[in-house]
């Protein structure tokens, strides 16, 4: 890359991703200019590359990928006192106008009017520089590499997830799913005080169940396509000696959302983190009947300025 270039990963439409050049941004007044150095990829990304959106975020025009970055502030903007050029920051990529009602009591993260990277009207930070308040820019320790940074935020939706779910002292609970943020929700939900905790996935992601068994989950249980809900609810009691106090479910498929609801226990709580397209049938009269708190979660709210204890709490589980 020549210098002072600003090259930005843009989808166009299925499977239409494009190297752009994009004008290097100056900085508003409360605004930073980061040199991106790491980018995650989330499974939203996928759902713009492979499907061009998920739900109402359906592509309207193109739109720069990436939302799980981490770089050095490289332009301050005239009223930022508390960053320098040469900082290194995990970037927060959602902010609320912080003017409506929403933002007033402090639920930004579901602005209707924010600044929310990748969504179909503001793009992301898959680019060699990205303009963002310096507020949402958080300093990392001299010894979090980047590639912990971008972990800040994937870390901070578990965060949120497990604050949501009031998971708390002696929680038996289980998390369907062990990709990326399945495995972040383990390692919060510990650090909330869950004793038990199961760890779900399919068969063919037998790697990622083992992984979680490292990170401290207390069994794992391997699912197959033709695995009949009865039968996956009954293995959850067994390793459980009982129902889940409180379920993750991470993976937004239909099959696993009604386990979550039929193995939670009367007046537990079921947390939806997972996107899919599709709508669901679930067991609401079960759910109803039985007091079942179904609850959701939408990115993360003030969970990035805490994350980076869950990071160190993350690695040193990675390290025994």
């Amino acid at each position: 890359m020549a210098p002072n270039q600003n090259q930005a990963a843009v989808v166009h439409g299925p499977n239409d991703l494009r190297l752009e050049q994009r004008p290097i941004p100056e900085p508003a007044f409360n605004e930073v200019v980061v040199e991106v150095d790491c980018c995650g990829i989330c499974g939203t990304d996928i759902h713009f590359l492979k499907q061009g959106g998920f739900g109402a975020q359906t592509l309207i025009k193109p739109i720069v990928l990436g939302h799980e970055s981490a770089g050095v502030v490289r332009k301050v903007g005239s009223e930022v006192s508390h960053l320098k050029i040469g900082d290194r920051v995990a970037i927060e990529p959602a902010a609320g106008c912080r003017t409506c009602g929403l933002c007033k009591v402090g639920k930004y993260n579901v602005c209707l009017n924010g600044k929310h990277c990748t969504t179909q009207k503001h793009d992301g930070n898959c680019s060699n520089y990205y303009a963002q308040y310096a507020d949402c820019c958080f300093k990392l320790p001299d010894h979090v590499t980047m590639e912990e940074g971008a972990m800040l935020e994937p870390l901070a939706v578990a965060v949120y997830a497990t604050r949501r779910a009031d998971i708390r002292l002696g929680s038996r609970m289980v998390i369907y799913g062990a990709g990326p943020i399945g495995q972040m929700c383990l390692i919060a939900a510990k650090a909330m005080g869950a004793t038990r905790i199961v760890v779900m996935d399919q068969v063919r992601a037998q790697r990622r169940l083992d992984l979680a068994m490292k990170l401290g989950a207390t069994g794992t249980i391997a699912i197959n396509v033709d695995d009949k809900e009865e039968e996956v609810v009954n293995r959850i009691y067994e390793m459980l000696d009982g129902p889940a106090d409180r379920f993750l479910e991470c993976t937004g498929y239909e099959v696993a959302i009604r386990i979550s609801i039929l193995a939670t226990k009367n007046t537990g709580k079921v947390c939806l983190i997972g996107l899919r397209n599709n709508n669901i049938n679930v067991p609401m009269v079960d759910a109803i009947s039985r007091e079942i708190d179904i609850i959701t979660v939408m990115r993360y709210n003030h969970e990035l300025v805490c994350g980076i204890g869950y990071l160190l709490h993350c690695l040193w589980y990675c390290s025994v």
